[in-house]
């Protein structure tokens, strides 16, 4: 598979998944989504390389910390506005 291809199509699955995670998808959305994504995968399968990122770099840490929360947050608000629409329908 030609890279470019494979490059719109992994570009198409964040745009999506950052919409059903969030409600909404746009160029800054999902490149938070995407550090979220690619540092919780980090920190599952090497937590010792996690760690060391964190001591290396703690004002990137607290803001790795500061995203989640943001996504976390934004994803609570997605998910009630839909279960209030669903329960209005």
């Amino acid at each position: 598979m030609e890279y470019t291809k494979l490059n719109e199509q992994m570009d198409g699955l964040i745009e999506k998944y950052t919409e059903l995670l969030l409600g909404e998808s746009n160029p800054d959305l999902k490149e938070k989504v995407m550090h979220w994504v690619l540092y919780s995968h980090i920190a599952k399968s090497m937590p010792p390389l996690a760690k060391h990122w964190n001591e290396s770099y703690p004002d990137a840490k607290e803001a790795m910390k500061q995203l989640i929360s943001e996504i976390k947050e934004m994803n609570v608000k997605h998910r009630n506005s839909t279960k209030n629409k669903d329960k209005e329908a």
